[in-house]
């Protein structure tokens, strides 16, 4: 069964590659949605994927790219309401 969870990553995470790396390891972990920085400094992401990964998504986040520095995650797991047929990067918001 399929679970959605929308993610806020915060700190040096902007500049860093921290998308390009998200979506590799989406990828590697079958995992289906996208991410996007915000103007407000944050990356923010949504996964669709089994609960097990999406678990090891999350702690993956906490760590992120080779040159991030997280400070805090913030997750919510939601009710699944898009069915994502990939993950990609997708323009700021």
């Amino acid at each position: 069964m399929k679970k959605c969870v929308h993610i806020f990553v915060q700190g040096q995470v902007q500049g860093v590659y921290f998308r390009a790396y998200t979506e590799k390891r989406a990828v590697e972990l079958n995992l289906t949605g996208w991410v996007r920085n915000r103007r407000d400094g944050r990356v923010e992401i949504m996964a669709e994927g089994s609960e097990a990964e999406l678990k090891e998504f999350l702690d993956w986040c906490s760590t992120g790219s080779p040159h991030s520095h997280v400070e805090h995650v913030d997750a919510t797991w939601i009710q699944c309401e898009q069915d994502f047929n990939t993950f990609s990067v997708t323009q700021s918001k």
